[in-house]
């Protein structure tokens, strides 16, 4: 019996032994997959951060000649460089904007995002990002207002990160946008913080170009202008806010991006 007894005892330690080497086994094979899986993604920011660098130190300096041209510092120009050069200008603009966002979406992959946090009253932010967005609109003679109460109380966030998402919605605004159409941004005050509207007049979407949204390199529409990172990246930054973002949109009835800011710390973020 007590032999009997002793081997069951045995049988069973040997049992959660196993047990307990096969658990350290898989814990071990999950760490290391978890610590390929970090350096892959970490190399690929990299890789991201250089190209993006090596491409935007060029077309800065494009720009700038572009500029130079434009002013006619080197002589006068003919309406048809004026022309060009106007082409060049736009055009050298976008990619630099693609770079810069290139450059936001590695650090995002590569967890190096973080706000940098202070009280902050958004509708200045929202006010300095659409005085900035008003000669684009006027070239495509689109109309833009603000609507703006006041008092608004001041919520932590980062006001950097905040004039990018706005940037962003704006520009996706006057893109999706037809000639002489119009654009209206609301911040207003709400129970748990601070919500901003933007709103156009223009196609809308269909319910599946919704469901595309927020996807990187998809747009609203099939042969849209744009990557859709804008979108991607203003997502992250709301979300990085302890905020939501939805969107109401129909075919042909326009679209209107909401955005709620939490007035306290979001979690996990420096106070």
């Amino acid at each position: 019996m007590w032999l009997l007894t002793i081997a069951t005892l045995g049988g069973g330690l040997a049992g959660a032994g196993l047990m307990a080497l096969r658990t350290r086994r898989t814990s071990a094979a999950r760490s290391a997959e978890l610590a390929q899986l970090e350096e892959l993604v970490q190399r690929r920011a990299d890789q991201v951060t250089s190209l993006s660098h090596e491409l935007r130190t060029p077309l800065s300096m494009i720009r700038g000649a572009v500029e130079l041209l434009r002013e006619g510092t080197p002589g006068p120009l003919t309406p048809a460089q004026e022309r060009f050069l106007q082409v060049l200008d736009h055009q050298s603009t976008q990619v630099i904007g693609l770079c810069e966002s290139l450059l936001i979406q590695a650090k995002i992959e590569a967890g190096l995002f973080v706000p940098r946090l202070e009280r902050v009253d958004v509708s200045v932010v929202a006010r300095d990002v659409v005085t900035a967005m008003r000669s684009l609109c006027a070239q495509r003679q689109q109309r833009i207002s603000l609507d703006t109460p006041q008092v608004m109380p001041r919520i932590p966030a980062d006001p950097m990160l905040l004039a990018q998402a706005f940037t962003n919605l704006l520009s996706n605004a006057s893109r999706f946008t037809t000639t002489g159409g119009s654009i209206d941004v609301r911040v207003t005050p709400i129970d748990t913080g601070v919500a901003v509207y933007v709103t156009d007049d223009g196609a809308g979407m269909t319910r599946e170009e919704r469901h595309r949204l927020f996807h990187r390199f998809a747009t609203g529409r099939p042969l849209a202008d744009g990557t859709g990172l804008g979108l991607v990246i203003t997502k992250t930054i709301v979300e990085l806010h302890g905020g939501e973002i939805m969107v109401h949109t129909a075919s042909r009835h326009g679209t209107t991006f909401l955005l709620t800011l939490p007035a306290g710390t979001p979690t996990g973020s420096p106070s």
